[in-house]
């Protein structure tokens, strides 16, 4: 058999296999041949050396690739070679190019562990919920921006949920703050993804950012009696204690369920909160106040000494963990409605303001690490100026203590300006010079006109 001959469909189809597998060279285009493997497979390929390495690249096997269309396709590859490009090369380059699950699971072995416990959680949840449905497959490079819009805007419409009594889905229900959550995760992804070299841009960099309206929700003080009330007359005197310390400190209530004996000083009336505890990951000293070290020491009289929790759960060495029940219970015996246990921390931040505190201060005792988180405050402020505004307005507009009124100044002396002899078809001047009366405490000018009488 010739060692290079025109290949053709009769020669695929009558080529035997061996005990080894061997080529048939083409002689049209060099390098591109047809392998006979043992198990009588058959299929092309072309060879092909780079930067003094052999290399052999697979076109597909016979009769799913013709002789004909297996030739062009080498030549193709011939071109390729003769520009210094690497057809294998680019196709193991290909291969390993990071998918967005690769990404994914980058960034959630690298990153995460940086963050809270339950942020962490919220992120994963979102991740494999919501992106890895809809991107999984992709590549990293292949995300544009209209990619992510388009994702964050079907997170935005929301989606159907089951109704739990009547077992029937139930209308969507819009979630703009979870797609700007979405958007910032994913933003912060690619900003890694551009530092991995795994593309060069970031396609969810200003992304739409949906209008977020903060909760504004404030105890009054008739509530908080009634809360009160509610409380002194709990069973529960734990779930009490806990809510107590909720408003008497603005804490949060992670911060509250973690808390321990040892981080309390009752001589120094302090709070000793821990980075781990705290949401800025900072070590958090707070002032309290001798109810508060009263609560203090009412758990230590009610808790074993060998447990360090303030509030322990019901699994031992735990603290406690469930309290949304318990609040809810509390919530329909005060008779109040729409109100979340971190809500108690915005209602400590209303009564500071109400008693004069600075956002300065209101930012301190709540652990706020950046001044425009307090902020949120600042319309609560506004009571001063509003009683300033009303008493400029006051003295503007009070009505006249006494009206001094102005006596008519004869008539001129002038023929034509007598009333005499004043026609009456004349029009009757009413400008005068300016004189002043008196309203309120200040002397205001004005025009007074002048009364003329006309002839009968």
């Amino acid at each position: 058999m010739p060692s290079r001959q025109r290949l053709t469909e009769k020669i695929a189809r009558t080529a035997k296999p061996t005990v080894r597998q061997y080529q048939l060279f083409d002689s049209v285009v060099a390098g591109f041949a047809l392998v006979i493997y043992k198990s009588g497979t058959k299929a092309f390929n072309v060879s092909y050396r780079v930067n003094d390495r052999q290399r052999r690249y697979t076109i597909g096997q016979w009769p799913a690739w013709s002789v004909v269309a297996a030739r062009e396709r080498a030549k193709t590859i011939r071109r390729e070679i003769e520009l210094d490009c690497d057809p294998l090369g680019n196709r193991e380059a290909e291969r390993v190019v990071p998918r967005v699950s690769d990404l994914i699971e980058r960034y959630i072995d690298e990153h995460l562990p940086k963050l809270a416990a339950r942020n962490q959680t919220d992120q994963i949840s979102m991740l494999s919920k919501l992106v890895l449905p809809q991107w999984k497959n992709l590549l990293v490079r292949e995300i544009s921006p209209a990619d992510v819009n388009k994702l964050l805007s079907n997170v935005a419409a929301g989606r159907h949920r089951p109704a739990k009594k009547l077992k029937r889905r139930s209308k969507p229900k819009s979630t703009p703050i979870r797609a700007n959550r979405l958007g910032e995760i994913l933003r912060k992804m690619f900003n890694l993804s551009v530092q991995w070299k795994m593309r060069p841009d970031n396609p969810a960099h200003g992304f739409y950012k949906r209008l977020e309206n903060a909760r504004e929700r404030f105890l009054s003080l008739d509530e908080i009696n009634r809360l009160s009330d509610a409380l002194e007359n709990s069973k529960d005197k734990r779930g009490a204690d806990v809510i107590r310390l909720c408003l008497l400190t603005g804490s949060r209530l992670g911060e509250v369920r973690f808390a321990r004996f040892e981080q309390f000083n009752l001589e120094l009336l302090t709070w000793f909160k821990p980075a781990t505890n705290t949401k800025q990951k900072r070590i958090h000293r707070l002032p309290i106040s001798p109810e508060v070290a009263d609560l203090v020491r009412r758990r230590q009289s009610v808790v074993s000494e060998n447990c360090p929790w303030l509030f322990p759960g019901d699994v031992s060495g735990q603290p406690v963990h469930e309290m949304r029940r318990y609040w809810q219970g509390i919530l329909k015996q005060a008779e109040i409605c729409d109100v979340r246990i971190h809500d108690l921390r915005h209602t400590f931040a209303s009564l500071l303001v109400s008693g004069g505190a600075s956002l300065e201060v209101i930012g301190r005792l709540l652990g706020h690490t950046q001044m425009s988180t307090t902020q949120r405050y600042a319309h609560l402020m506004e009571s001063p100026l509003r009683e300033s505004v009303n008493a400029v307005a006051g003295y503007v507009t009070a009505k006249p203590r006494r009206h001094t009124q102005q006596i008519i100044p004869p008539p001129p002396t002038s023929p034509v300006f007598s009333a005499l002899t004043l026609p009456a078809s004349s029009p009757v001047p009413f400008s005068a010079p300016a004189k002043e009366a008196e309203y309120g405490d200040g002397w205001y000018s004005y025009q007074a006109p002048l009364r003329l009488e006309r002839p009968q």
